[in-house]
């Protein structure tokens, strides 16, 4: 049983992921971060894999990305950090990223890559379906990795239900059909979208990413789903604050 299937059987409202990019705001930030969200009471941690087009990301993980990687972050680099602090924190991790850094840096690496790590969770949000059926499934399973669908508010009903069953880690409801970043409170519209997803009664673990982006939307996210994942606002916080501040970030939300 991977950390977070171990989680979500403990707990199921109000998971609070945090995203970042690895490398950010300083290459060797990533292990200080992870330990300091391990900390104070972050229940999954979502780290990005910084790359040169990401399709999925706004503006700030954009420049997250982009000074991560001029600081000369790579997939070799956060691999080492991620094994480096393995045995200092205990909050599940999940790698976000995209398919096109997987199939330069080798799948069956890439996996290997992960399992000695302790990640056991991946999201690829350009991964498509029938390429995960026909090829990754088969893959991840033989490394004990679990793959994270996206779903939108235009993805169909039958879409969902697929996903549904072919998820053994959870759900990424992307709140609106754009890129990341904050984008104020919660509208009208995506409450409505929310109650849609809730009335399907699906099996799986929904958790509400895009556009989460403080103590009120996370709290209004939780109301309708597991829980939510925050990233443009604590890149935000980590660039104007600092990492020696995440405990008032973690308390900002949670408390």
């Amino acid at each position: 049983m991977s950390s977070l299937t171990n989680l979500f059987q403990k707990k199921n409202k109000n998971l609070l992921s945090v995203y970042f990019s690895a490398g950010f705001p300083q290459k060797d930030d990533t292990k200080a971060i992870l330990k300091s969200l391990d900390a104070n009471d972050v229940d999954f941690i979502e780290v990005g894999m910084p790359f040169s087009d990401p399709l999925a990301d706004g503006t700030t993980i954009q420049y997250s990305s982009a000074v991560a990687l001029e600081n000369g972050i790579n997939l070799d680099l956060i691999f080492e950090q991620l094994n480096e602090v393995k045995s200092e924190i205990s909050t599940p991790l999940v790698l976000m990223g995209y398919l096109n850094q997987v199939l330069k840096y080798g799948e069956k690496e890439f996996c290997q890559k992960c399992k000695d790590c302790g990640i056991a969770t991946v999201i690829l949000p350009d991964l498509p379906m029938i390429e995960y059926e026909n090829h990754y499934k088969a893959l991840f399973a033989s490394y004990g990795i679990s793959n994270v669908f996206l779903i939108t508010p235009q993805t169909s009903d039958q879409r969902i239900r697929k996903i549904d069953q072919m998820t053994d880690a959870f759900i990424y409801v992307v709140a609106s059909s754009s890129i990341t970043g904050a984008k104020g409170e919660i509208s009208e519209a995506q409450i409505a979208y929310f109650e849609r997803i809730k009335a399907m009664g699906l099996k799986s673990t929904l958790i509400v990413g895009f556009g989460i982006s403080n103590k009120s939307t996370f709290k209004k996210a939780c109301e309708y789903m597991n829980g939510a994942i925050i990233g443009s606002a604590f890149i935000n916080f980590l660039k104007d604050k600092g990492v020696g501040q995440i405990p008032a970030f973690a308390k900002g939300i949670l408390d």
